[in-house]
């Protein structure tokens, strides 16, 4: 790189950020049409034939091996937040089947010649500094030299093949909990543009950045029925996996979901993403909105969220209980957000 020239931002070398990057439902639908089922492989518990955030082998009938990968683009432009930011994505796809990290491998694709060296350290010391956190090594790798900058982790973790939690076992009477804040994607864009502030990039750090190892322990409470994490489909995409895994209705309160602070009067500014369009396009047609819905708030609910929450769904009568565990585990804007309803496999927001 030129020392006279100006050090580009990160995220003006991606063409998207974060869980943004992901393909629509829609298309990833279609790709994995012919994916071939588990087959002879009975151990293999979870594979392709729902949507659940990683594959799950039976060892011997007691333990469960799981395995996962993630990775994107830079949604932030400091180095390190983003290594570190796309490390903890990758793990939680690990905590919501309810397991336990155990290592990690890095996924490391860099612009070499558009990039310092000293920052591609950085990306590789953010996503090892949150693997510290997990309590896990980074214990090997692969690197290509690439257009864009690409990091990410395939993560190894382990859990009691009784307690495997997948995103199709939710049943009705449930409640459902979203344990982190809304609007990651509505930041994201607003970062594109010079837009949010440093309280804003602070929050949204934050929230990206907190494990969600709270998984784990949720797996141990039998009333505990289902999970999955939301990402880049956003609160309608993901509920709608859980909806049709589980064969049941999900029914969404609109003025229930914990927003992050800014979050509403930057969709109102016009901040989204191409994903929160392409999510809508691809599965609108099993979603029911109030009449009149203003566009900015349908935003908020196909926003693609980058390391969010754990949606949990949990026997009804149990709810507040464990909702009050998990807010004193550190995740203060965690909130019941809706129910789970026998019915046609479909999202309902009122």
């Amino acid at each position: 790189m030129d020392a006279a020239s100006e050090k580009p931002r990160l995220t003006s070398l991606a063409h998207g950020g974060g869980c943004g990057c992901k393909l629509a439902p829609s298309v990833l639908q279609d790709l994995l049409s012919e994916m071939p089922k588990a087959g002879p492989y009975a151990s293999l518990l979870v594979g392709t034939e729902t949507a659940d955030d990683a594959a799950v082998w039976d060892l011997d009938g007691t333990t469960s091996v799981i395995a996962t990968t993630d990775f994107f683009m830079p949604m932030v432009d400091d180095p390190h937040a983003f290594g570190r930011i796309a490390a903890t994505n990758a793990i939680s796809d690990v905590y919501a089947m309810g397991g336990r990290p155990i290592f990690a491998l890095a996924i490391v694709g860099m612009p070499i010649d558009k990039m310092e060296p000293a920052d591609i350290r950085q990306i590789l010391a953010g996503g090892a500094s949150i693997c510290a956190e997990a309590g896990i090594p980074v214990a090997g790798g692969h690197s290509i030299d690439c257009p864009e900058p690409v990091y990410g982790l395939a993560v190894i973790g382990t859990c009691p093949t009784a307690q495997v939690k997948r995103n199709s076992m939710a049943r009705p009477g449930d409640a459902l909990i979203l344990t982190k804040g809304i609007g990651v994607g509505i930041y994201s864009a607003a970062i594109k543009k010079g837009a949010l502030d440093r309280t804003g990039l602070d929050e949204m750090i934050a929230s990206t950045t907190l494990l969600n190892r709270i998984g784990t322990d949720l797996a141990l409470d039998a009333a505990v029925h289902s999970m999955t994490d939301v990402t880049g489909f956003g609160i309608l995409g993901h509920g709608l996996e859980m909806a049709r895994g589980s064969g049941v209705t999900i029914r969404l309160e609109l003025g229930a979901l914990p927003l992050l602070a800014q979050a509403e009067a930057l969709s109102r500014a016009g901040f989204v993403t191409g994903a929160s369009h392409r999510n809508w396009k691809s599965y609108g047609d099993a979603v029911s909105l109030p009449d009149g819905l203003e566009d900015w708030r349908r935003h908020l609910l196909t926003d693609p969220q980058t390391s969010g929450g754990l949606l949990v769904a949990v026997e009804g009568g149990r709810a507040g209980d464990v909702l009050a565990d998990i807010r004193a585990a550190g995740y203060p804007l965690a909130t019941i957000i809706g129910k789970v309803e026998a019915g046609e496999a479909r999202v309902m927001v009122s």
